[in-house]
């Protein structure tokens, strides 16, 4: 009866362990679909060729660079909060976010 009890909840844990591991394959897919979604957006009316190369240059860029301080922080805060960051870790990565973009 034991064995048939620990069988059944280490199933049970290999179950909730692969729902996770689909919803966070899921979230990062969601973010590559909305960035591929701001990227088309940004595209408008570019043809061929030079729609080609600005959406490359988009995705790598994730999103393209934004211009103001406002967009800036937009973006840094929507990355942020995609990752699930908190406290200090959070301080860190905005502060690195918002000089990474201020090199460019």
């Amino acid at each position: 009866m034991k064995t048939f009890l620990g069988a059944i909840v280490a199933l049970a844990l290999v179950a909730g362990t692969s729902s996770m591991a689909h919803a966070a394959d899921e979230k990062k897919q969601n973010s590559q679909q909305e960035l591929m979604k701001a990227c088309n957006a940004q595209a408008g009316d570019k043809k061929g060729d030079e729609r080609k190369a600005f959406m490359s240059q988009c995705l790598k860029d994730d999103g393209a660079m934004p211009t103001t301080q406002q967009e800036k922080m937009k973006k840094c805060n929507a990355d942020a909060n995609a990752k699930a960051l908190k406290g200090d870790d959070r301080k860190t990565f905005m502060s690195d976010c918002l000089k990474a973009d201020k090199k460019t």
